[in-house]
């Protein structure tokens, strides 16, 4: 097993749980995050002063997911969350030792 984390625009979220979906994965955790990559902030005008935003809000998805289906999985979620825009995000991959589902006991794949 694996465990997806997807970095993604708050606005691209109902486009990636969408595809999730449609690949027989409806269930995911979302945090909303602040940070930023490469371009390191913006800089904003308002009613004439300059500022600057250091950490941008950004959305967490983590999904846990069957070894077979997770290049699958990081295609949808980085073909649907994709603008062509600095800021679309990143995705990484983590091994999971084990899963347990509390309600029945079963473990390992069972448990997703």
């Amino acid at each position: 097993m694996k465990k997806i984390e997807a970095i993604i625009r708050a606005e691209k979220l109902e486009d990636v749980r969408n595809a999730l979906k449609k690949l027989g994965y409806p269930g995911i955790t979302i945090t909303q995050v602040r940070g930023h990559g490469q371009q390191k902030g913006l800089t904003e005008q308002f009613r004439g002063m300059e500022y600057r935003v250091d950490f941008l809000p950004k959305l967490k998805l983590e999904i846990v997911v069957k070894d077979g289906d997770v290049d699958k999985i990081i295609r949808h979620i980085a073909r649907s969350a994709w603008t062509g825009k600095v800021g679309d995000g990143k995705i990484f991959v983590c091994p999971v030792e084990k899963a347990l589902r509390i309600r029945t006991g079963e473990s390992g794949e069972k448990a997703l």
